[in-house]
């Protein structure tokens, strides 16, 4: 009723605003008048923002899609540095969060279209990722350093038409900065806390022979916020950077250019820390053990008449809501290291006034050799002289090429875009889980199991050398995609646009889990199938100013296999309907600018992840060693039925006088599953949740900026705060994070002439969680009968200066 009732008064407002100003006319050029004054209002008020998500470019206010736009300016104040920094909430609609605990994959979601685990060699992202046009298969390799990106625009909703089958949340597409042709450039270096400090070089280099190059480099490096007590370790939210891309632009003639830019870069990182939150929340009698028995008054502990839990080590204390310094443990953790490397050739030509052919090839990689020993104690029971810390290790490798072409042209009244699509990717991952340590008789202390082992290597005995991992899977997949799409826009009077569009896809899928626990197995998967996605928008230019949209269009994420399952379980398509409302305003002569947007997604055969890892190193009995000790197995099941998600979403930003502009963002996300059959506990009916999914998410901001003299320096100053509700983290786990609010600040003194030769400096300080809020972004009860809930803390305060030479 909620949902209906704000619908309601979004659309009353909209139009009675609509109604009371006169519509503007298309000039003799083409464009509309309302186009040449958001030019005009430009240096007054708000300035207009260039986006590219119907495939050309268009002002942001006139583009019937709701899109949120994250810009230089803003990766500059909030020291964005990857996707991961948005994760505080900075866009409301965006969702971004570690896979597991692991900043070497990210789920990344939109509008309540958040996948659990999309980290798999056999299955698709329900948000694609782009970059400079490139989707990106995989979630392993998301993490890496942005390179000089111009915008990132964040689509919201079903973009399957002109995006395709993996985009049914929305899209995030990253625009990187081309090659000007002329010199010039800027480089930066930068220090703070934890050890940081970065740096980086753009340069543009003059055009010779038609032709013009780009190159930029990075390093951003941050010691752990958690450190690990024993020794040599790197400890946890650590990372290191380096980069580098080149770009060279040729245009022989007028009309045509082609682009070709490679990257390579590596990312190490070490995951978050899992702290053990509470121990025996369910009150269960604790305990002993006597001859290696877990007993309670004197008889051997079961599930039914003798009920227990095992004690606690003296070494760990429960930590509640405060975030650690120092682990309690010391656990063996080295970085994770992500290689990604990619090149693409970018082609238009223009073989009309009217008419553009472009071509996009690509071809990248991404190799992932993950360490994640975040767990520690937090996740295995103690028991005297047995192996604890779960050291989860992979080994993934990716590759993938896609072609693109598309037409894009203009007729009278109409404009057009239609293309062709192919994808193709292998991926392959190996994994192992083996326990890093082993504790003492009594639990006052540990050690260190090898990480080599000799002689034969069984799911008891082995380490984590590459030479003695006892394989927990062995998995590879093979896709092909193949697309046609088409859309066009008639616009039969100057104020009224028709947008109507199709992509019909064809997925082709097949793979293999030959191994699982160290046993060879013949579990295959095979996936063929096809899908038309179609898109009607209706707009209106009610004024100059105000623009109103209708939109229906669906998206979908195509079935794939559950690598983590024990027979490579396979589960099909998801399917989304949306229906959506919208309106963007610009009111007080651009100084107020207000976009506005409800929708309606019914989504079929939800796929939803029931997730468990065994954390018991012994069988029922108390003795026999579990053969399944640290195994993360996972089931994927279509829940039935529908999955409804309803929301609300609000865009505010004012420029009340010259040198302060404000914004404030709101996202409403409400979402009710169907009980889904639990593969786990025989297909019985069980309730699902959707992760990583607020109900209500909100940003806010203030930029100030003043001029300090009369030769352009200039003062700025920023500070944002975002507010997130809490959170569910698994989607077969009732459990709920922390709600979470998150300052950053920055304040700087930009464009300081230096000499004659043009260069200007600019030095700032930034802080990102400003006030050192604390809270858990991700947490499990899992554990609750044989331990407690372990949970993953938000990154503390960091801090740091900068200083910027442009030339």
């Amino acid at each position: 009723m909620r949902i209906k009732a704000v619908s309601l008064c979004l659309s009353t407002c909209v139009f009675a605003l609509a109604a009371a100003t006169p519509a503007f006319a298309e000039d003799a050029s083409g464009a509309s008048s309302a186009a040449v004054a958001d030019d005009a209002a430009a240096g007054e008020g708000l300035n207009q923002i260039v986006v590219t998500a119907t495939k050309r470019e268009t002002n942001l206010q006139k583009t019937p899609i709701a899109i949120s736009v994250v810009d230089p300016t803003m990766l500059k104040d909030r020291h964005i540095q990857s996707l991961i920094d948005l994760a505080d909430g900075s866009v409301p609609t965006l969702r971004v969060a570690t896979f597991e605990a692991r900043q070497s994959a990210l789920t990344v979601g939109i509008r309540g279209i958040v996948p659990f685990d999309q980290n798999q060699t056999a299955r698709d992202t329900g948000v694609g990722v782009y970059i400079d046009g490139v989707y990106l298969g995989r979630s392993q390799g998301l993490n890496a350093a942005l390179f000089d990106v111009d915008r990132i625009e964040v689509l919201e909703g079903p973009q399957g038409t002109l995006f395709g089958r993996n985009t049914e949340g929305g899209a995030v597409s990253i625009v990187t900065k081309q090659p000007t042709g002329e010199f010039g450039g800027r480089m930066s270096a930068g220090v703070g806390n934890y050890g940081s400090y970065t740096g980086q070089l753009h340069l543009n280099l003059p055009e010779v022979y038609n032709v013009s190059v780009k190159v930029d480099g990075l390093m951003q490096h941050q010691d752990a916020t958690v450190k690990d007590p024993l020794a040599g370790q790197t400890g946890w939210n650590y990372h290191n950077d380096v980069g580098g891309r080149i770009t060279a632009k040729w245009e022989p003639i007028k009309g045509f250019s082609a682009t070709f830019a490679y990257d390579k870069a590596k990312d190490e990182n070490t995951p978050n820390f899992s702290q053990l939150i509470n121990y025996n929340p369910l009150n269960e009698n604790v305990g002993t053990y006597t001859g290696g028995i877990l007993t309670y008054n004197g008889s051997a502990c079961n599930k039914t008449t003798n009920v227990c839990i095992a004690p606690l080590s003296p070494l760990i204390t429960p930590t509640g809501g405060k975030r650690l310094k120092t682990a309690q443990v010391g656990v063996p953790q080295q970085p994770s290291v992500d290689a990604t490397s990619g090149f693409s050739a970018n082609l238009k030509w223009e073989v009309a006034p009217s008419i553009e052919l472009r071509s996009i090839t690509a071809w990248r990689q991404v190799t992932t050799d993950q360490w994640d020993n975040s767990g520690g104690p937090a996740r295995t029971i103690y028991a005297p002289n047995t192996p604890f810390s779960r050291y989860s290790l992979s080994h993934l490798s990716q590759r993938q090429f896609s072609q693109e072409f598309q037409v894009v042209g203009s007729l009278p009244h109409l404009d057009y875009v239609a293309g062709l699509y192919y994808f193709t990717e292998y991926a392959h991952e190996l994994a192992a889980t083996p326990a890093s340590n082993t504790w003492n008789a009594d639990g006052t202390g540990y050690s260190i199991n090898s990480e080599l082992v000799t002689g034969t290597i069984t799911s008891s005995n082995n380490g984590w050398d590459r030479d003695s991992w006892f394989v927990q899977r062995d998995s590879n997949a093979t896709a092909h995609s193949y697309a046609a799409f088409a859309q066009a826009t008639w616009s039969p009077i100057d104020v009224l646009h028709l947008t109507v569009g199709g992509r019909y896809t064809k997925d082709k899928r097949h793979g293999a889990l030959t191994m699982v626990s160290g046993v060879d197995t013949p579990w295959t998967f095979t996936y063929n199938k096809g899908r038309f996605d179609p898109m009607v928008t209706l707009a209106w230019d009610a004024t100059q100013d105000v623009n109103l949209y209708a939109k229906y269009a669906t998206g979908y994420r195509a079935g794939g296999a559950n690598d983590r399952s024990a027979t490579f379980l396979a589960f099909g398509p998801e399917k989304v309907k949306s229906y959506e409302v919208g309106a963007k305003m610009d009111f007080l002569d651009h100084h107020v600018r207000l976009n506005l947007a409800g929708y309606i997604m019914d989504r079929t055969g939800t796929q939803t992840d029931f997730d468990n890892v065994d954390t018991n190193p012994y069988l029922p009995d108390g003795v026999t060693p579990n053969p399944t000790f640290n195994l993360h197995t996972e089931n994927t099941a279509n829940a039935p039925g529908t999955s409804k998600i309803r929301g609300v979403e609000a865009q505010l930003t004012v420029r009340p006088v010259d040198n302060v502009t404000m914004g404030l963002s709101y996202a409403y996300t409400h979402i009710t599953v169907p009980a889904t059959p639990n593969p786990n506990l025989g297909g019985a009916l069980y309730q699902v949740y959707t992760v990583y999914t607020p109900e209500n998410a909100a940003s806010g901001y203030i930029d100030y900026d003043v001029p300090v003299s009369a030769n352009g320096m200039t003062l700025r100053a920023h500070i944002d705060g975002n507010y997130s509700d809490p959170v569910y983290s698994f989607q077969n786990e009732s459990t709920r994070t922390d709600k979470s609010f998150v300052v950053n600040g920055s304040i700087a003194l930009a464009d300081i002439p230096m000499g004659e030769g043009g260069q200007k400096l600019t030095v700032s300080a930034w802080s990102r969680n400003l006030l050192n809020t604390t809270y858990i972004y991700r947490r499990s009860a899992a554990n609750d009968k044989v331990l407690g809930d372990y949970g993953n803390f938000n990154p503390p305060r960091t801090f740091g200066l900068e200083a910027q030479v442009a030339f």
